[in-house]
């Protein structure tokens, strides 16, 4: 044991105590890995994972992230049966609503194509949309698309604790215990360094979240993610808001809107975001020091208060945000990092890393412990980047990723 009551030798050692990092700890324990060791800065669950939205979205823009995302709603739904730890899920369904041609065109296509991956899902009409969330009014509607297997968690920091909890075999998670360096010998990793002590390990996966940058670092190895404040707000509750209503996106405004609390959700993508990089802020910095904009929420709300007209008289009880990791073309970075063996990235979450963790960290543990994963996920391996962008083009590309999150557009930028 080291100084601090961390083991000494393990046979895996996980970086960052959030969604990605809990849910691939846990999976791990569950496929065989052996000893499985967890470390965080900060409090287990503490940064950006509980300020998540907790939405679940089926329709993506390729196959393999659709096969991901019926794997997690697949994985959340069957949670509690499986581990025996209570995970309430929502059923509520969603809808992706569009104003303007382009993005009705948008829907159209991506409604077929969704079709053709095994989705359930209707293009309804305005009026229908409306009866399905009659928080939402229907003008200026031109299309809109049901998806009835789209589900959220109420409270997202209920996922962490479910992870913790089904984890307890197999896992030891520390708090408060920052990782100081990577030991590497001949290109591979044997071990970590924490204060006070050292855990001797084969197999180091990075799920740091926004310091997952910094993590690759400490093993001389790059790990391409800029992190990206992103915020929302949960209105005060108001009369006839039921949780089952459908989550609705109204996306020529990029905006999502939920059910939360008694009231209304509202969280969107600004059309300039604010890079954010934890290594300029300070040992200290946490999410609890992001720097939030209500204003930035307020100029989303009007791009949509005619159409959920409940958000102009509601108060406000909670405004939160925390900081999203983005890659260049917008997509998962997920498995072995090249250049050093037994290191591996879980991480760019693009946005939507809280509702994909119980894929990806999945397919991560069985890849790490079995050799390959039950679905091919190597085209969200970092080796995919076969040149490295120089820093200002890295944050332009993920710049606009952000801001186009739901553009019916191509990037300007490759990576």
């Amino acid at each position: 044991m080291t100084g601090s009551g961390v083991p000494s030798v393990a046979d895996a050692v996980v970086i960052g105590a959030g969604a990605f990092g809990l849910s691939v700890a846990y999976f791990l324990a569950r496929e065989g890995a052996g000893r499985v060791v967890v470390l965080d800065r900060y409090a287990p669950g503490s940064q950006t994972s509980p300020r998540a939205a907790g939405l679940f979205k089926l329709i993506q823009g390729d196959e393999l992230r659709t096969r991901l995302a019926q794997l997690a709603i697949e994985t959340v739904l069957g949670f509690s049966e499986e581990t025996g730890v209570h995970l309430p899920v929502e059923r509520s369904g969603s809808l992706l609503v569009a104003r303007t041609e382009a993005h009705a065109a948008m829907i159209h296509r991506e409604a077929e194509q969704s079709r053709r991956w095994g989705v359930d899902l209707e293009l309804i009409d305005a009026v229908e949309a409306q009866r399905l969330a009659p928080y939402l009014e229907p003008e200026g509607i031109l299309a809109a698309c049901f998806i009835p297997g789209d589900v959220y968690i109420e409270e997202p920091a209920s996922l962490l604790t479910a992870y913790q909890e089904a984890a307890k075999c197999g896992v030891a998670i520390f708090g408060y215990t920052p990782v100081t360096g990577i030991r590497v010998r001949d290109g591979e990793v044997t071990g970590v360094t924490i204060p006070g002590g050292e855990i001797a390990t084969p197999v180091v996966v990075d799920a740091a979240g926004a310091w997952a940058r910094q993590v690759g670092r400490l093993a001389g190895a790059s790990v391409p993610v800029v992190p990206m404040r992103h915020q929302l707000y949960i209105t005060q509750p108001i009369a006839g808001m039921e949780p089952s209503y459908p989550i609705v996106r109204i996306i020529d405004a990029a905006v999502y809107v939920r059910p939360a609390r008694g009231g209304i959700m509202l969280g969107g993508f600004e059309s300039s975001p604010l890079p954010l990089d934890p290594a300029e802020r300070g040992e200290s910095f946490s999410m609890d020091d992001v720097p939030l904009d209500f204003a930035v929420l307020e100029q989303l709300t009007g791009l949509v208060d005619h159409n959920v007209p409940a958000l102009r008289q509601a108060g406000v009880q909670e405004h939160r945000g925390g900081l999203f990791t983005m890659t260049a073309d917008g997509i998962f970075l997920v498995g072995p990092v090249p250049g050093v063996r037994g290191l591996w990235a879980l991480t760019g979450c693009n946005g939507s890393g809280f509702s994909f963790s119980p894929a990806l960290g999945r397919l991560l543990a069985e890849w790490i412990v079995h050799g390959e994963p039950s679905l091919d996920i190597r085209a969200l391996s970092p080796g995919r980047f076969s040149r490295q962008l120089s820093e200002d083009d890295l944050v332009a590309a993920a710049v606009w990723q952000y801001a186009h999150y739901y553009s019916p557009e191509g990037p300007e930028l490759e990576a």
